[in-house]
């Protein structure tokens, strides 16, 4: 099933012992096109701290209470390493948090997300997962061309360029059971009379920070064939 990752913001975070608090936002990587943390913020149990939080700790989700239960205590969320979200994630942040929790990478992981509450995983033999989450981790969160973290929130509203022309805005985005983003939403306003339209994740050539903007390697003509979105199917 796929579900619309602005339609989960808003949802809670149920801890084993309570709530710890709401999701803000979601960071993926433009590589792999794969959500890798929640932003939750805690409120005043924390005093409005936001934590991130992997979808490997996610268990099953209540839709009906718009709730995403953690295999986490509220103890383990509240001395995690402290995060600057106002920053680009740094190298030594973000292996803190995979310390902290014990998380294996999502990548090399093989789970489910949706759909399990396990931490462990089948991980690739070889490479220790140590070497393997730090060297990873070292290029997906320099800043410059290695950087591949992205704000939801910050890539809505983004230009969506086909080969020849602008084709819309970023309106969303469609995540399957794993976690993977299989498509953008795209408004494409007045040029095809203000329609949304799915748009394949497959055929994103690049995410620039600098112009706010995704590019597509396909014309116009071809992506006016693309699927129309309609929300209520979601």
């Amino acid at each position: 099933m796929l579900h619309s990752l602005h339609r989960l913001l808003g949802f809670s975070i149920g801890a084993t012992d309570g709530e710890i608090g709401h999701v803000k936002d979601f960071y993926y990587d433009d590589k792999t096109w794969t959500v890798r943390y929640l932003v939750v913020e805690t409120g005043n149990w924390l005093f409005g701290r936001k934590v991130l939080i992997s979808p490997v700790a996610l268990l099953q989700p209540d839709w009906d209470k718009k709730v995403f239960p953690v295999n986490l205590t509220k103890e383990q969320v509240q001395s995690s390493p402290d995060v600057d979200l106002s920053q680009p994630l740094s190298f030594e942040q973000t292996e803190g948090l995979y310390s902290h929790y014990s998380w294996p990478y999502p990548e090399e992981s093989g789970i489910g997300f949706m759909t399990t509450g396990m931490v462990g995983g089948v991980v690739a033999p070889g490479i220790p997962l140590d070497e393997r989450i730090s060297d990873e981790m070292h290029h997906t969160t320099t800043r410059g061309n290695a950087s591949h973290l992205h704000s939801i929130k910050h890539t809505t509203r983004y230009n969506v360029n086909a080969t020849d022309g602008i084709v819309g805005e970023v309106a969303d985005f469609l995540i399957d059971d794993n976690w993977q983003i299989t498509s953008v939403v795209i408004d494409t306003g007045t040029w095809f009379a203000g329609k949304k339209i799915l748009a394949d994740i497959s055929h994103v050539q690049r995410v620039e920070w600098e112009t706010s903007a995704i590019y597509y390697n396909q014309p116009l003509e071809s992506m006016k064939g693309a699927e129309e979105y309609h929300e209520n199917v979601l």
